[in-house]
């Protein structure tokens, strides 16, 4: 019910939100528009609005990924962190840093960053004349992106965390949690009592219960981490789609491989349902066999838009003052009073979903467990001549 009515919260928020803008960029677009007559006035507009603000691109840069950790911008001058880039051009190796690019306005070794179009973050080959090279393969990209840092720095974070709390319970097993201990045990405690054991039970849980914690804290963690609005936090990790889905194949592989007989036979030849639903035509199993390969899907969109859902919604908040702010600075300042405590409340919201998405993907993970390895006991047969 909680995660119900905030998902429908934070989708009316996000509708009025998107419409808010929509609605002033679209109008401030029209005005300028309708303010210029002839060619030196286009001319004078398109200069005037090339330092205008884009909210559009501003929300998009900060949910994507890129090939270099942007801090903060002073200015002209932009403060980043270079990351490394790394290709496979026709079977070579081509290494350097992302630096190179100055952001994505030079060229280095026939390589370029594209800022706009189609292939936007991407990395591809240019000719001499710094125009795009169509005839040749695009490289093979597996550079050290600001998603893949944030991933190291989580997974370490992790690990530290973890191994000290090992170590503390190993050389004082009798005495009380403290400091991180008294943290994050009762978190441990709810992911093995009110999770593991209720979905898979008593006797099997133990099996499952450290791939249940660990996804349980790496989604906790990053979805924290996402919120924090200075380096190393705000990289949008679990609203990565490819990540989510990589999740969710860790999950289906496990039901899959975990599964008994009698499951995939209750897939293929669902009991209790008439058999005129599985012959000529198999409706029934097609049904049961889709259902399958649709739970990591389900796992994948579900984690993936609701962080990014959150992400966008306060963004959008923030772009409302710089919006306003075109049309008058007096309007700017103004919905300030609206937008800042709107993206305030936001924040707070979103602390909440952290813990909820990550419940959510280690609950459903664990009842698809339970589901695979469930066993059937058919009950006896009592006989007509039995008497008791």
């Amino acid at each position: 019910m909680i995660s119900k009515f905030l998902y429908s919260i934070r989708l009316l928020i996000a509708c009025i939100a998107l419409f808010l803008v929509g609605g002033l960029y679209a109008n401030a677009g029209t005005q300028d528009l309708v303010a210029g007559n002839g060619e030196s006035e286009n001319a004078e507009h398109s200069v005037a609005t090339e330092g205008k603000f884009k909210p559009g691109e501003m929300i998009i840069e900060h949910i994507l990924d890129a090939h270099e950790w942007h801090i903060a911008t002073f200015g002209h001058f932009h403060l980043s962190v270079p990351l490394p880039v790394i290709l496979i051009d026709k079977g070579k190796l081509v290494t350097f840093s992302s630096g190179k690019f100055h952001h994505g306005h030079e060229v280095y070794k026939g390589y370029k960053l594209m800022l706009e179009g189609e292939n936007k973050g991407k990395i591809l080959k240019v000719l001499e004349d710094g125009t795009l090279d169509t005839a040749a393969a695009k490289p093979l990209d597996i550079s050290i992106t600001k998603n893949v840092v944030s991933l190291f720095f989580s997974v370490f974070l992790i690990c530290i965390i973890f191994i000290s709390i090992a170590n503390r319970y190993k050389s004082n097993p009798d005495r009380a949690p403290k400091g991180l201990q008294s943290l994050l045990e009762p978190l441990i405690l709810f992911v093995r009592d009110d999770i593991a054991i209720p979905s898979i039970g008593k006797e099997k849980y133990m099996k499952y219960l450290p791939y249940l914690l660990t996804v349980f804290f790496f989604i906790f963690f990053n979805n924290l981490l996402g919120l924090v609005p200075f380096f190393p936090g705000g990289a949008n990790l679990t609203g990565n789609i490819s990540v989510t889905l990589l999740l969710a194949l860790f999950t289906f592989a496990i039901t899959s491989f975990s599964a008994t007989k009698e499951y995939w036979l209750h897939i293929v030849n669902t009991p209790g349902v008439p058999w005129w639903l599985k012959l000529p035509i198999p409706l029934m199993p097609f049904v049961e066999i889709l259902g399958v390969f649709t739970k990591p899907f389900v796992l994948t969109i579900r984690l993936f838009a609701n962080i990014t859902a959150g992400h966008i919604i306060v963004l959008t908040f923030i772009s409302l003052i710089f919006i306003f702010g075109n049309l008058s600075p007096a309007a700017g300042y103004g919905s300030s009073l609206l937008s800042v405590p709107f993206s305030v409340f936001m924040t707070f919201l979103e602390l909440l979903v952290a813990f909820i998405q990550a419940y959510v993907f280690t609950l459903l993970s664990s009842i698809y467990f339970g589901m695979a390895i469930e066993e059937h006991h058919h009950e006896p047969e009592i006989s007509a001549n039995h008497t008791h």
